[in-house]
């Protein structure tokens, strides 16, 4: 009986020792990782642009049935009433309907709204909307005809239109509002 307890507290330190390795790797493996070392730069750097940040009311939150047409207080929306679906993160090149994107707002996503942008605004946003893909707080980038060399930056209640790609600037949002949607906010 007792062999077996001490093989069980040797398994049991064994896993213990693992998981704080896998810890210690995972926070310094952070730290290195050159997308997020940019990233938090960059967010540093922006953090006034978040002066320019508009604020609006939440317009509600239910889910209508798929194909109901919502209209919305903003263009592009912020919040509202939206299907049941939602855009998962990545870029895309086909724009989803607003009642979709809005239920990605309410899950915490960033949506960033792009026409004709930089080639450093195409590398930025694609890493990014790589990097962040959770359920929760990823980035979906999806195109805005009209917009130009714009970009519109939006979260649930909040948007920041930028007349050119500013990467600061659009760091800091992301890093100020990504993952706090309603329905489950994350951070």
């Amino acid at each position: 009986m007792q062999g077996l307890s001490i093989r069980w507290m040797s398994a049991l330190a064994a896993t213990v020792a693992a998981a704080v390795l896998l810890s210690i790797g995972g926070a310094s493996g952070q730290a290195t990782n050159p997308t997020l070392t940019e990233f938090n730069r960059l967010a540093g750097e922006g953090r006034p642009a978040l002066a320019r940040v508009e604020s609006f009311p939440n317009d509600g939150q239910v889910h209508v049935p798929t194909g109901t047409r919502v209209t919305y207080r903003t263009d592009p929306p912020t919040s509202g009433n939206h299907w049941e679906r939602w855009v998962d993160p990545g870029r895309y090149g086909e724009v989803p309907p607003n009642e979709m994107l809005v239920h990605s707002l309410e899950h915490g996503h960033i949506v960033i709204y792009i026409e004709r942008p930089t080639a450093e605004a195409v590398r930025l946003l694609t890493l990014w909307s790589n990097t962040w893909r959770g359920m929760w707080d990823g980035i979906v980038v999806v195109p805005r005809p009209g917009l130009g060399s714009g970009v519109i930056l939006t979260a649930w209640g909040k948007m920041l239109r930028q007349d050119a790609f500013d990467p600061a600037g659009a760091a800091a949002f992301i890093d100020a509002y990504r993952g706090r949607g309603p329905e489950n906010p994350m951070r």
